[in-house]
């Protein structure tokens, strides 16, 4: 197997376009990780990074999470410290305004409306980066109430309002570049542009990983002597474990027989035929993650504050119950995971316009009447299927936090074993591994796996 997998990476180089564009996709990363590494003027960026790698160990909540996607830039005060989040979040937003607003669901349908819709997610990018990088900066002035236990100062400048003006443009700038480069990626490099600048962030976590992983067994900070030999092979076996079930799942399709019946298009006679609709288990993706994660670490710090300011005793209660590891926060993060999957099925999985395309091109399921039955049948199959999926979310998202609280095994191994990292780049591998063979088999060269398709599939 292993010998099948280098010899198809021997094939990538042999094809002469495909190896330019191997080649311009790792220039292409190689420049967004620079990004990532020169810090904005004016701030001390090696006190923060000094401060993340002394309190690493720690679950970082949000701002770990949010540093994790961008690759370490936030903890260096590096100009790409925004990351790519931005646009995702714009297209997020775009998305969901598409579902729920009948303007733009028109124009997505339309010719050249995708185009359009782009042109406002990038638009809607500037506009979210201005207000973050100005946010970003403030907190840097005050990193001492962002950042528990912060000793020191960020800001050099004198001038304030020059420093935050500065900041910001900078900031706007470095997610813009990677924007741009994401995109070019996607269309002179491999594919999946944004997606690759997202996952070259969390992959430049893995030496950090390494580290906390040696630093367990070597006895670092005291914890080494409960960890042995048996450990580390349970820890093997439990990554294997969770990367093949993230495969599986990602992998993972009820196909609903399609059948079409002979029609006439025009003076021609098409005819009629068997297919299927591919509905994905995991449809929704990371994104009920990222969301349960960013609404749920706002009321613990909210009673945090609160509490501590008012001497209000229930209030201090609830933030340590709140608290990333507690049992009460674990059972809302699970609940937020299943409601957003289905809120996110719900808005993007729209079953009336699929039956009405089944019923306009002569399609039906055999079985079921065409028109709203058919639809009832869809929304039925896609609940049902859901509920596996969000599960599996649920239980993915949890397990680093118990590997973190229970285990006292450091955050940035434990990201590594699940979460939105171990999603992220196992959907974008599978992807990419996707449009490399599309060359290969094009080139009547075998893919990475027995006759070119990713199994997996049900």
């Amino acid at each position: 197997m292993l010998a099948n997998i280098v010899n198809t990476f021997a094939n990538c180089f042999k094809i002469p376009e495909l190896k330019s564009r191997i080649l311009f996709t790792l220039i292409v990363l190689a420049i967004c990780r620079i990004s990532a590494m020169i810090p904005i003027p004016g701030l001390d960026g090696a006190a923060l990074a000094d401060y993340f790698s002394r309190n690493a160990a720690n679950g970082g909540g949000l701002l770990g999470m949010y540093s994790m996607f961008t690759g370490g830039a936030l903890e260096r005060c590096a100009v790409a410290a925004l990351g790519i989040m931005p646009y995702i979040s714009a297209t997020i937003i775009l998305q969901l305004l598409t579902a729920v607003v009948p303007q733009l669901s028109k124009l997505a349908r339309e010719e050249g409306g995708r185009a359009k819709i782009i042109q406002y997610g990038r638009y809607l990018t500037v506009i979210l980066c201005l207000g973050q990088g100005l946010v970003m900066a403030i907190g840097w002035e005050n990193a001492s109430n962002i950042f528990p236990n912060f000793e020191g100062k960020l800001v050099m400048y004198e001038s304030i309002w020059w420093y935050r003006v500065q900041t910001v443009i900078i900031l706007t700038t470095g997610t813009l570049l990677l924007m741009w480069l994401g995109e070019q990626i996607s269309e002179r490099g491999i594919g999946n542009g944004i997606s690759l600048v997202i996952s070259i962030g969390i992959l430049a976590r893995i030496p950090q990983a390494i580290t906390g992983l040696l630093d367990m067994f070597r006895g670092a900070e005291g914890v080494g002597a409960r960890f042995n030999l048996f450990h580390a092979i349970v820890m093997v076996l439990l990554l294997i474990g969770v990367v093949a079930g993230v495969i599986a799942v990602t992998q993972a399709q009820r196909k609903v027989a399609v059948q079409y019946a002979q029609r006439a298009v025009g003076r021609k006679i098409v005819s009629g035929g068997t297919s299927f609709m591919p509905l994905r288990v995991n449809y929704a993706g990371v994104m009920p993650i990222i969301f349960a994660q960013a609404i749920l670490m706002f009321p613990e710090k909210i009673f945090k504050m609160l509490g501590d300011s008012y001497k209000i005793k229930v209030l201090q209660d609830l933030s340590v119950r709140l608290a990333e590891g507690a049992f009460m926060h674990m059972f809302l993060y699970g609940v937020m995971i299943l409601f957003f999957s289905y809120f996110w099925v719900a808005t993007q999985f729209n079953e009336i316009q699929i039956a009405d395309d089944l019923k306009k091109y002569g399609g039906y399921i055999p079985g079921v009447r065409p028109g709203q039955a058919t639809s009832d049948y869809l929304h039925r199959a896609m609940s049902r299927i859901t509920l596996a999926g969000a599960i599996f979310l649920t239980v993915i998202a949890i397990i680093p936090i118990l590997l973190n609280r229970a285990i006292q095994i450091p955050n940035p191994v434990a990201t590594f074993f699940g979460g939105t990292s171990i999603l992220i780049l196992v959907g974008v591998m599978l992807d990419t591994m996707r449009q490399m063979e599309s060359h290969l088999l094009m080139r009547h060269y075998d893919g990475f796996l027995k006759k070119g398709r990713l199994r997996g599939r049900f």
